[in-house]
């Protein structure tokens, strides 16, 4: 498979229309869903895809077989989402106060994971995004500062909020359920 998908590349940076598609494939998939991860609506996402893959293929030259291209292409993804939402101004970074009510956390066995994204995209875009690149992504704290443009006390600050609504809101959710049976 890597002597396959090296071949692809190759073949690709000579701008190999059928390698490109190719490559397309078998990334795009799970690519779409990095970029849902970012943005709610699904027709945005997937012209973040494609705008995402059009930087993929200029830039694959760069691309230095060192680490997975997968992850190199994912990087170009989440780069591409926080650009778009900085572009349209529906992030806001800043670390206003917030009020959180105290709640346990019941167990995750039973939630899928559509349950789980609607959680996500609950949060304010900021939180939204700082969470992502931390919890999904595996940016540090000084990465995702760097990439935002935020201190890194704020961008832990905003992780600790996101987490504090998603524990509030699955608990809401799971009350309703079962109150509904």
């Amino acid at each position: 498979m890597h002597n396959q998908q090296k071949s692809l590349i190759k073949k690709a940076i000579n701008n190999n229309r059928e390698a490109q598609q190719q490559l397309f494939e078998l990334h795009s998939p799970k690519m779409l869903g990095v970029c849902r991860q970012y943005v709610k609506d699904m027709h945005h996402a997937e012209d973040l895809l494609l705008s995402g893959f059009l930087k993929v293929f200029t830039n694959l030259h760069k691309f230095k077989h060192e680490g997975s291209f997968e992850g190199w292409i994912r990087r170009i993804m989440v780069n591409t989402c926080i650009s778009y939402l900085r572009k349209k101004n529906l992030v806001d970074l800043s670390d206003e106060d917030f009020v959180f009510n105290d709640s346990a956390t019941e167990s995750l066995e039973n939630t899928t994971v559509e349950d789980i994204q609607k959680l996500i995209d609950k949060l304010p875009e900021g939180y939204k995004m700082v969470f992502n690149l931390f919890a999904i992504e595996g940016y540090k704290h000084s990465e995702i500062a760097e990439q935002l443009g935020i201190s890194v006390s704020t961008s832990k600050s905003q992780l600790f909020k996101a987490r504090k609504i998603l524990q509030e809101n699955y608990y809401k959710m799971n009350k309703t359920i079962h109150e509904n049976k």
